[in-house]
């Protein structure tokens, strides 16, 4: 099956860049396999924006096709700790490259910065996968609470090197797929032997530098090609008599690094592990001189420089394993690590039902998160409960107290003979990972058991797991890696709950259930009467679990909210009101 892939990177693609160009290799890898892929960028050619605009009033008129490049808007200055943002118009344009492109997987690169990456995981109501290349472009966003929504809303973390994941890791916490860090290994591929060694400028390793200039001294007839990152990045001293042995080169397109590397004896290496020069020069077979561990002793780059100069057998061995070690690393094998990782993560979402095979049964209001007075904190009685439900109309509840059974048992003997329906439930507050609800219960579930021993609980009882306010972080909550291991055992998501201080909370769980096609739940979370119905479902009559799922198929969540200062407000006098009440009767 072909997908639908939108890749964004937040570098000028009008210019050269390495994540640019592991981002144009994996989407002419894709392509390859069938998929439809879309890059999305900045740029600061006039031709790339004209042609943007074409496509983007092209597609707000409903002609969902798309370029395979579509310049969003002009490049902006990148940095780690840049709070500028992205210009309201750039925004807009990626929004509706969103909504409308129906894309299967947008994958966003370095999200760290605060470009069109980070914006694209944060909006996208779809499968998110973000690729991390260099730590050193961390700092958006500058907040945990924003760094944990956003790591909510990705679905694989991945890194282009084991040093990068570990790095990254720290500040976005979770699971590190590595990825092939991709290079063109027919463009970079072995070449004819040259009397050259090529250097990395590496400012913060100019003894290397100098060391492997004055190396030239005792090597007659070998040249120095010296590789600068930019224009700007400086440029080592080289001594008049060996000038013109020494030539200086900015890096630029890859064909210009290629003729550089290919057949060189040696690449003097600068201290960035996730240099995508080394890479390109392991292609071409050129050794690595000088790894960062041996920096501090710039004499030894001299020695080994001497050593691959006059030992052609040791040369042409450490140019056969510097080529071996990138056969994983080209871009048909990143092509294939993620039509991988996106089909696998394309699973994770539920085939949506379109029949309801209990369209004969009536209509009821069902609240499916309350508590009683068994509840630590609420003290109302589980009688009073369930007449006051019957008087505002309501067809089921369910009692799901902190903890404890005993309410929800009291409930369900009580409400015999009566048209309510109370299905017995219990939230059970987990070991650091928040709070489940347990439906169609049994027994009691002990507290403070790890998430997965908790719903494993549920499941031996025939319950159905029932995931509450699974976003509010004002309380405890499962962190993203949790919630995304336990996705396939959730059968009910709670997307409206009526006491959260926040509507965002809400918003971002309703987000995540159309994303995953889950079933959508909602409850008042009610500790008082006053409180109950404040959050409810419409859905079709049911009795067992099995059609209570069916039901909530073709349910409609109702939010009917009151003042939470309010019933806040009644929550404490009722509880200063109980606890007068005890100390009287000591």
């Amino acid at each position: 099956m072909a997908l639908r892939i939108c890749l964004v990177t937040p570098f000028a693609w009008s210019q050269p860049h390495p994540v640019n160009e592991h981002v144009a290799g994996a989407a002419d890898a894709l392509r390859v396999l069938g998929h439809d892929v879309t890059v999305l960028a900045p740029s600061t050619r006039a031709r790339d924006l004209a042609a943007g605009r074409r496509t983007l009033r092209q597609l707000a008129r409903g002609d969902p096709r798309l370029d395979d490049f579509v310049a969003l808007g002009p490049a902006l200055p990148l940095a780690p700790r840049n709070r500028i943002g992205v210009p309201v118009g750039v925004r807009a344009n990626l929004g509706l490259v969103l909504t409308k492109g129906a894309f299967d997987v947008v994958h966003g690169h370095e999200p760290g910065l605060a470009s069109l990456s980070y914006l694209a995981l944060r909006d996208t109501g779809t499968i998110a996968v973000a690729t991390f290349h260099d730590p050193e472009r961390l700092g958006y966003p500058p907040g945990k609470a924003q760094r944990a929504r956003l790591l909510g809303r990705i679905d694989a973390l991945t890194a282009t090197s084991p040093a990068t994941a570990a790095a990254v890791a720290a500040r976005y916490p979770g699971d590190y797929r590595l990825l092939p860090a991709g290079v063109d290994t027919e463009l970079f591929a072995p070449a004819a032997e040259q009397r050259r060694f090529v250097l990395e400028w590496d400012p913060d390793a100019r003894a290397v530098a100098r060391t492997a200039i004055r190396a030239l001294r005792a090597l007659p007839g070998w040249e120095l090609a010296v590789l600068r990152p930019s224009g700007l990045a400086g440029r080592p001293y080289v001594p008049r008599d060996l000038r013109d042995r020494v030539s200086v080169h900015v890096v630029g397109p890859a064909g210009v690094r290629s003729a550089l590397l290919g057949g060189a004896a040696g690449l003097v290496a600068g201290t960035d592990e996730s240099s995508r020069l080394r890479l390109e020069a392991a292609a071409t077979g050129t050794p690595l001189i000088a790894p960062p561990a041996r920096l501090a002793q710039p004499e030894l780059v001299a020695a080994e420089m001497q050593r691959l100069a006059g030992d052609a057998e040791y040369r042409r061995q450490q140019s056969k394993d510097a080529r071996a070690s990138t056969e994983t690393e080209g871009f048909a094998q990143l092509g294939q690590a993620l039509d991988e990782l996106y089909r696998s993560l394309l699973r994770r979402r539920r085939a949506p039902e379109t029949s309801d095979p209990l369209e004969d049964r009536p209509w009821i209001l069902a609240d499916l998160h309350m508590h009683t007075e068994h509840s630590h904190d609420c003290s109302i009685p589980v009688a009073d409960l369930l007449d006051h439900a019957e008087r505002i109309g309501l067809g089921a509840i369910a009692v799901t107290d902190h903890n404890v059974f005993a309410g929800a048992l009291e409930a369900v003997k009580l409400a015999r003979g009566r048209r309510l329906r109370v299905i017995p439930g219990e939230e059970v507050k987990t070991d650091g990972q928040g709070e489940v609800i347990g439906l169609f219960l049994e027994q009691e579930i002990p507290r403070g058991l790890p998430m997965g021993e908790t719903i494993a609980a549920i499941r031996e009882q025939g319950g159905l797991v029932y995931l509450p306010h699974p976003f509010d972080r004002l309380h405890a909550i499962p962190d993203a890696a949790t919630l995304h291991r336990h996705l396939a055992e959730i059968d009910v998501l709670e997307v409206f709950n009526a006491r959260l201080l926040r509507d965002s909370f809400n918003d971002e769980a309703a987000r995540f259930a159309r994303k995953y096609n889950l079933l959508a739940g909602a409850g008042s979370d009610a500790h008082v009467l006053q409180g109950v119905g404040t959050g409810l479902v419409r859905m079709r009559a049911f009795e067992t679990p099995e059609e209570f799922l069916l039901s909530l198929r073709s349910a409609e969540i109702l939010r009917r909210p009151k003042s939470l200062l309010y019933l806040q407000g009644l929550k404490w006098v009722a509880q200063a009101r109980e606890r007068r009440v005890r100390a009287s009767a000591q």
